[in-house]
């Protein structure tokens, strides 16, 4: 497990240093990348990752050289990809798969998709937000709904609108938007930095007030954690579950990890050549 690090600095960059070629490399490769600049938040992704257990696979961890600390809207997702686009060209030889982890749509996702090196190669490209709305489809019986969980109240319209767009269902934001499959967003409130950063009491409590709110909400089956910055928050998630829902069917309840979810994917994608 490797991180290729950036300094802030792009001037004091070191140009990136190759592992070998497509042909010399004998293990898969995933490249998963943190478009923020925040290296702590990285770091928090290693552990998901390596307790899904995929040894034969080899996982290099990527943190934004520049740009936004934390991104908190759109105008932050598309800084943040003009930021690591062209640190990343260099990098797409090295890898067979590509994670993306932001939640949202990220323009880092199509980006990366559109060039020549994963096309012709056929070399899989996640986001984490997609990751986890289709692992959630798959883990919710039929009668059943997910929803998301998310930080600040900017993300309950975005990520709304995100899950119409991708499941087809057409704009909106109000009730009903995305599908009769989904539950909707509640969020803590709480920016990516300060889910790390406030007090751990005031964490827990937006945590578990959220998540309470959209399990109130009726047949919901799955929890999608909507930001890479709740890696390891599955406890808070799972004790406002059973609150709201008592011990039984609190604990029936899905709660998907997106990082989790876009490497079980891709390695699957990666193992299946499709």
């Amino acid at each position: 497990m490797a991180e290729q690090s950036f300094v802030t600095n792009a001037s004091e960059a070191q140009p990136p240093q190759s592992t070998g070629t497509d042909q010399e490399r004998t293990s898969r490769s995933i490249l998963i990348i943190n478009p923020n600049s925040t290296a702590s938040m990285t770091a928090s992704l290693k552990p998901l990752v390596d307790a899904l257990g995929f040894t034969e696979t080899d996982h290099t961890y990527f943190t934004a050289p520049s740009g936004p600390a934390s991104i908190n809207n759109d105008a932050d997702a598309a800084e943040s990809a003009a930021h690591c686009l062209p640190h990343l060209l260099p990098l797409l030889h090295e890898h067979d798969g590509f994670l993306v982890a932001c939640y949202s749509q990220h323009p880092l996702v199509r980006a990366l998709q559109e060039q020549p090196e994963l096309r012709e190669n056929a070399k899989p490209v996640a986001g984490i937000f997609e990751s986890s709305v289709a692992a959630s489809l798959l883990a919710v019986r039929p009668h059943e709904r997910f929803g998301i969980v998310s930080t600040g109240r900017v993300w309950e319209e975005i990520l709304t609108r995100a899950v119409a767009a991708l499941l087809g269902t057409g704009p909106g934001v109000g009730e009903g938007a995305g599908g009769a499959r989904f539950a909707g967003v509640e969020t803590t409130g709480l920016s990516a930095m300060e889910l790390h950063g406030a007090p751990a009491a005031e964490v827990r409590r937006r945590m578990v007030g959220a998540t309470r709110r959209l399990v109130r909400k009726g047949r919901v089956g799955a929890v999608c954690l909507g930001c890479a910055g709740m890696a390891g928050m599955n406890e808070m998630v799972r004790e406002a579950c059973v609150e709201e829902l008592g011990e039984e069917e609190g604990r029936r309840v899905r709660i998907v990890d997106g990082v989790q979810a876009g490497v079980v994917w891709l390695e699957g994608a990666l193992r299946s050549r499709y």
